[in-house]
């Protein structure tokens, strides 16, 4: 950060030194958890046990063992792995040693993860054993790819090693006793995360020490993290350093638990075996539990609380978890915000609404997060933001320490989405009287029929009450005379029946008559690597009449 110019008597004399100052990082988390609770368990994974001193020694290991590689300042360190205590520990370790981590997404093919490696310049590579046939396929097709640390998890259930160490042996090797490198400057690189794109090449987010930092203190606020609180990894860490819930859960004192799969028998027994009291997952994962058999369900005595983002949850998800026990969060956010930027939090009049009422107002996007800067809906055109009123719409428009750096060797990008003093997001939405704001689309996905916009997201809402219906999504589909109208593509709930003409009259019933569906397509709904539901891929389908 540059020093002060100002000279007035508030100046003079009173610099920063070593002892008022220093750059914010989210990695004096750890040390601090270690000082204060050395033997408490820090990490659960299966059977293992890792309490916050050994944590801290593993971290410090690690740290050390790269700096033996020659990997410092500005290096850019891969990891390739699900939930787990290595992906887990290189979040400290890796900034630890002054290098950049770059959570890889396991869900991406091989072509994507050898473009990431080689536009991210990584030195080394961790690969856990279950994935690593994908990682030598991505390897193989680069023109100078990095080492490679194999990584032997005990619960992992397949796949060779491909590299020249064992992690252990890799952490073996490091000095536990070497000094962790601070950054120079709390502007300086710690993640390089790379967007899902929908066309073409994916982008490269960077962030910095501070916005982790101030991002991870965010998360323990506004979802009441304490050195009580039990977490559980449904949300990959790979995805916006698990909206960076790896620190933020460290900072509070808390205990990560492990899990690689998702699987809901895993997380209903998970969250009664441990006592989970917190947890993060996309809408996608809330439909899994609620539909999940009978069998795997657990009933457990505390209230566990769910924080969902991602997309906006329909209102019959959130109300189908907390009749199993679950208090929802929702929370709003990109990659280039580092996950959350604004949190729905529940007012006390609330809780005496009805469900159904109560489930509408929770599925808004809520508020500015604790440690966000500015959010504003805009007009796009003007920058002027939107009135209030609760109908008309504007871009989310977002500012401060948690917005990303910008796009890695992409000036052009990064030029567009930060040049007018605000992140511009892409999401349409309104602001209400209580200054809620609500998102009523993304600006590609709302439909034009006739002159009128509808928004996909008010016709979702409705398809998801349908008692059968599982997933929904809409889209716009080109007509001859109204230019575009609404086509739904819907998932039925397992061993539900409805044809197309039951959605239509269902819709009718709810919704304005031009905002009806004129096309149904049942079947599965295609999916990003990180559970969003691909409406490119929607509106290519209705475009050729699918």
């Amino acid at each position: 950060m540059a020093a002060s110019t100002a000279t007035g008597p508030f100046d003079q004399g009173l610099e920063r030194r070593p002892a008022n100052y220093e750059p914010l990082s989210p990695v004096g988390f750890l040390a601090r958890a270690a000082s204060v609770f050395p033997d408490r368990v820090a990490v659960i994974h299966g059977d293992r046990r890792i309490t916050y001193r050994e944590f801290h020694t593993r971290c410090r290991r690690f740290a050390g063992a790269l700096r033996a590689r020659g990997i410092g300042r500005g290096a850019t360190v891969s990891v390739l792995a699900p939930n787990i205590p290595a992906l887990l520990e290189a979040h400290y370790a890796v900034p630890m040693a002054g290098a950049v981590l770059n959570a890889l997404n396991t869900r991406l093919d091989a072509a994507s993860i050898a473009f990431i490696l080689e536009h991210g310049e990584s030195r080394l590579l961790l690969v856990d054993r279950e994935l690593a046939a994908l990682a030598a396929d991505a390897l193989g097709r680069m023109r100078n790819p990095p080492a490679v640390v194999d990584i032997d998890d005990h619960l992992a259930l397949q796949g060779e090693r491909i590299g020249s160490i064992e992690y252990e042996a890799f952490l073996a090797a490091g000095d536990p006793d070497s000094e962790p490198v601070p950054p120079a400057d709390e502007w300086d690189a710690i993640c390089l995360n790379y967007t899902s794109g929908t066309t073409g090449n994916p982008k490269g987010v960077v962030y910095h020490h501070r916005g982790a930092y101030l991002n991870a203190l965010g998360n323990a606020l506004a979802f009441g993290l304490n050195d009580r609180s039990v977490y559980l990894w449904t949300l990959p860490m790979f995805h916006c350093n698990g909206w960076t819930y790896t620190w933020a859960v460290t900072a509070a004192a808390g205990i990560h638990v492990c899990l690689r799969r998702i699987d809901p028998a895993l997380i209903f027994g998970a969250i009664a075996e441990h006592g989970v009291t917190h947890l993060c997952a996309a809408p996608i994962i809330l439909t899994l539990l609620i539909h999940a058999p009978d069998a795997a369900k657990r009933r457990f005595p505390q209230t566990v609380d769910v924080a969902t983002g991602g997309a906006a949850p329909p209102s019959p998800v959130i109300a189908a978890m907390e009749a199993m026990g679950f208090r929802v969060t929702h929370l709003y956010g990109l990659t280039e915000s580092y996950g959350p930027a604004t949190v729905c939090v529940p007012h006390a009049d609330w809780a005496a609404k009805p469900l159904d009422d109560r489930a509408r107002l929770m599925a808004r996007q809520g508020v500015a997060y604790p440690t966000l800067g500015g959010l504003m809906v805009a007009d796009p055109e003007s920058g002027v933001a939107v009135p209030g009123d609760g109908a008309t719409i504007g871009e989310i428009w977002l500012r401060g320490n948690t917005v990303m750096k910008g796009y890695l060797k992409n000036p052009k990008a990064t030029s567009e989405a930060l040049d007018r003093g605000w992140f511009r997001t892409g999401d349409l939405a309104v602001r209400h009287p209580d200054g809620y704001v609500e998102i009523k689309d993304r600006s590609k996905d709302i439909i034009i029929s006739g002159g009128e916009n509808i928004s996909s997201l008010e016709v979702e809402e409705v398809l998801y009450r349908h008692p059968a219906v599982m997933e929904a999504a809409v889209v716009a589909k080109p007509d001859a005379r109204w230019g575009e109208t609404p086509c739904a593509f819907v998932a039925l709930k397992p061993g539900a029946s409805a044809d197309a003409a039951a959605i239509v009259d269902w819709c009718r019933t709810h919704l304005a008559h031009f905002k009806t569906p004129r096309h149904v397509v049942f079947g599965d709904l295609p999916k990003t690597s990180t559970g969003k539901i691909q409406k490119f891929v929607l509106r290519e389908r209705a475009k050729a009449g699918a």
